[in-house]
């Protein structure tokens, strides 16, 4: 399963995007209300939809700064979180979350609507919470 948050603009650098991203503290700035949160480590954090298990997600790899990938540590679920920048100018970027899972067709009908939600949340308050 692959869903992707809309493109969203953001009024920094993609060196500053790919700074903020890179510290899983600020994760929270981006969550939806009323949703668990807690670092865990360095590279970690865990987080909690409402109606959904706990889901442990770790830094996986980075290339600055365009690209960061955090991806399921442990659990029974594998899928990832990709963040893309790229350069609009000097002073703006775009960013775009793709979300990319292997689950049975039933575990993903009843995802689907949750995780595209979640992305499109955490894409929309990148620009005001760097």
């Amino acid at each position: 399963m692959n869903l992707e948050s809309p493109k969203v603009t953001v009024k920094q650098t993609p060196e500053k995007v790919f700074e903020f991203l890179s510290n899983v503290k600020n994760f929270e700035k981006l969550m939806p209300e009323n949703t668990k949160f807690e670092v865990l480590d360095s590279d970690s954090f865990l987080f909690a939809l409402k109606g959904m298990p706990e889901i442990k997600l770790k830094k996986k790899e980075t290339e600055s700064p365009n690209k960061i990938v955090l991806g399921a540590a442990g659990g029974k679920i594998d899928f990832s979180l990709t963040g893309d920048i790229s350069q609009i100018n000097n002073e703006e970027s775009d960013v775009k979350l793709t979300f990319n899972g292997d689950f049975n067709p039933m575990m993903a009908m009843m995802i689907k609507s949750p995780i595209s939600n979640f992305i499109k949340t955490l894409a929309e308050n990148i620009p005001n919470a760097i």
